[in-house]
């Protein structure tokens, strides 16, 4: 242990976790994917960013919800991910993360910009190996569709794919998920 580095101070002793990416387009089957990957082994938490701010959003969560066994400890936790990893996360021996994109939806709509937000991305990528859990992390890959007609459409899709690289370059494993199937990536 150096004195210098205290993260390794906190992390003696603790297993080293991992970090899956799993990326896809919408309803590719990355969630579920992410749920096998996450295994039947506890204590497991399922972390949510989706806010139930229409009918169809409460829909859609309830339907997400109802594929997860009671197992999983679901934390709806729509902005301060870091903090709750930071805090909670050394609880629990898997942890899925579902999802970024809505997570930077969020975070946008509270009023941050784009280089608070990539900060905040190395925060969270700190505190999730700190934890020594397995951590399977769930994020939309936007940039494969058509170019969006509107400019903050595009300024998000850019912001995503940055945070998408960001991850992806500090993720153990990466897969991208096409038709409920997981292609490896790195």
């Amino acid at each position: 242990m150096s004195a210098r580095n205290p993260s390794k101070r906190r992390t003696a002793g603790r297993p080293k976790g991992r970090i899956i990416l799993v990326l896809g387009g919408a309803s590719s089957g990355k969630s579920e994917i992410a749920l096998q990957f996450g295994g039947s082994r506890g204590p497991r938490a399922f972390v949510a960013t989706g806010q139930g701010l229409d009918d169809e959003m409460v829909e859609r969560i309830a339907r997400h919800q109802a594929t997860r066994s009671a197992e999983w400890r679901t934390v709806e936790e729509p902005l301060d991910v870091e903090a709750w990893f930071a805090k909670q996360g050394p609880e629990y021996r898997t942890i899925v993360f579902d999802c970024v994109t809505l997570w930077l939806s969020n975070l946008i709509g509270s009023g941050l910009v784009e280089s608070v937000i990539l900060a905040r991305i190395e925060n969270l990528l700190e505190a999730i190996r700190l934890t020594g859990a397995n951590v399977i992390i769930v994020s939309n890959e936007l940039g494969c569709g058509l170019v969006p007609a509107e400019p903050s459409v595009r300024a998000f899709r850019d912001l995503s794919g940055r945070v998408n690289q960001c991850l992806a370059a500090g993720a153990d494993e990466v897969y991208l998920a096409v038709s409920g199937l997981p292609l490896r990536l790195k």
